[in-house]
This record gives C-alpha cells, sequence and structure tokens, in this order.
C-alpha cells in the first residue's frame, strides 16, 4: 500500500467509503460491490482482502451494538436485545464453515490472477442479475444447500459470497432480523478468513488502516441513514444502477487479461 500513487491512494479511500456506505445501508456488498473497483485500482486481491476484512468486523460489530450504544448515550440500562436469530445462525455456520475453510485455502495458494479472474467473473453474474432484476431465488431444500455451500466458498475466496447465502436467508427470515442476523455470520466468517491470513504470513495491512478505517466510517453513517429509508421502500432501481457499474468493471477487469 506504501508504494501506491497519489491518484491511487485518493481513489481507493473513496471506494472504502463506499463500502461503508452499502455494507450498512444493505446489510450486505461491502466486499462485492467494492473489490472490483479496487482490483481495477490495483491488481493484487491479497491487498485489499485483508483491509476489507478488518472492516466487516468493526462495523458489523458497531451495527449490532447500535441500539445497546444508544441506550447508553440515553443513560438507560441496556436491554442487550437484538435482531439475531442465533438458532438459525447456527445451522447456517454449520453448512457454510467447511467450504469456507477450502475457499480461504485456495485464496492463498492459487495465483494472483486466477483469482482476480475469478471476482471478476463473479461480480459480472452478479451485475447481471441486478439490471435484470433476477436474484438468487431458492425455494427447495436441496438447492438451499447448493447456495450455502457455494457461498461459503465464493465467501473463502473473496468474501463475495454473500448473495448466494441471502438468496436463502433472506426467504427464512423476516426481514428486520435479516441484516444484524447476517452480520453476526460475516463476523464468525470473517474472524475464520482473518486468522487463516495471519498463519500463513499473508500482510494484513494495519498501517493502512489508519486512513482507511475513517472512509469507512463516513460511508458506514450514510449507510445506516439509507438503511432507514430502504426499510419503507424496495430500492429496486438503485441496485439496477449498481448492477450497471458492476457489469462495466467486471468487464473492464476481464478484458486486462
Amino acid at each position: 500500500m506504501e508504494a501506491l500513487a497519489l491518484w491511487q491512494t485518493i481513489a481507493i479511500f473513496f471506494v472504502f467509503i463506499w463500502s461503508g456506505f452499502v455494507r450498512s445501508g444493505l446489510g450486505f456488498g461491502g466486499a462485492v460491490l467494492s473489490l472490483p473497483f479496487l482490483l481495477l485500482i490495483h491488481d493484487k486481491p491479497l491487498v485489499f482482502l485483508p483491509l476489507v476484512s478488518v472492516h466487516l468486523l468493526v462495523f458489523s460489530s458497531l451495527t449490532i451494538a447500535q441500539p445497546w450504544i444508544k441506550d447508553l448515550a440515553r443513560g438507560q440500562q441496556p436491554a442487550f436485545e437484538s435482531n439475531i436469530n442465533w438458532l438459525y445462525l447456527k445451522k447456517i455456520l454449520a453448512i457454510t464453515i467447511v467450504p469456507k475453510l477450502l475457499g480461504v485455502f485456495g485464496v492463498i495458494s492459487l495465483p494472483n490472477d486466477v483469482i482476480t479472474n475469478v471476482i471478476f467473473a463473479i461480480v459480472l453474474i452478479y451485475g447481471l442479475s441486478y439490471v435484470l432484476q433476477k436474484s438468487f431465488v431458492s425455494n427447495h431444500p436441496v438447492l438451499d444447500w447448493v447456495f450455502l455451500i457455494l457461498g461459503g466458498y465464493v465467501s473463502g475466496t473473496s468474501l463475495i459470497g454473500a448473495p448466494l447465502i441471502i438468496a436463502v436467508m433472506a426467504r427464512q427470515l423476516p426481514r428486520e432480523q435479516l441484516r444484524d442476523t447476517l452480520f453476526a455470520l460475516w463476523f464468525i466468517l470473517v474472524s475464520i478468513k482473518l486468522a487463516a491470513f495471519a498463519a500463513a504470513g499473508i500482510d494484513l495491512q494495519w498501517k493502512a488502516h489508519l486512513w482507511l478505517l475513517p472512509a469507512a466510517a463516513i460511508g458506514h453513517v450514510l449507510g445506516l441513514k439509507f438503511h432507514q429509508y430502504s426499510l419503507q421502500v424496495e430500492p429496486k432501481r438503485f441496485m439496477q444502477w449498481i448492477g450497471i457499474a458492476l457489469i462495466a468493471v467486471a468487464l473492464a477487469g476481464l478484458l486486462q487479461y
């Protein structure tokens, strides 16, 4: 990160504002909606994956704890209630944990260009689904398992398995429990990924957090405001514009090779 040009540093700062916005606003997408932009700026997945992972840990914790923090700020005794469905979370973890570990091994051992092309290809599929408003849908127990296993593996390789996992969870959880349960799931899965990175001797880019965490914090606050709005409406047009951007970035990335 220290060797980047000034324009790259500025661009990365703004991408992490965007990352924080979509993560807290939608409950997912902090990686899938920012990683392709980051790879266009600097084509090194293992530089950015630790950064995105730490941001997921920090801001998922803050989002889950937000009601308790508000109670403390008002001088009230925290109720320690949450919208996390812990029983359901255990079930999802039992299915995704092994593919997650296999995915982490893959991202550490596979060549850089292979991982980059896989990320852009997956992002292209996601972008098309957003534009066509054809989200991944699971309506059968066997398909649930397929989506969760694939989502766990993709999450292990690149942190962009959220849409596959959400295809299952969004159907089975009440809307008010979905975001916080997702954040709890990301916290656990990402902790595993960071531990594997550390064990493999990968640079976790701690110095870069000093200037990128504030960027993500700006986006996080904006995203919280958007989340309240999104609970009242279906932001389909917003997701279509995101899809167009993802398609353009994914094609640009794939054409580099």
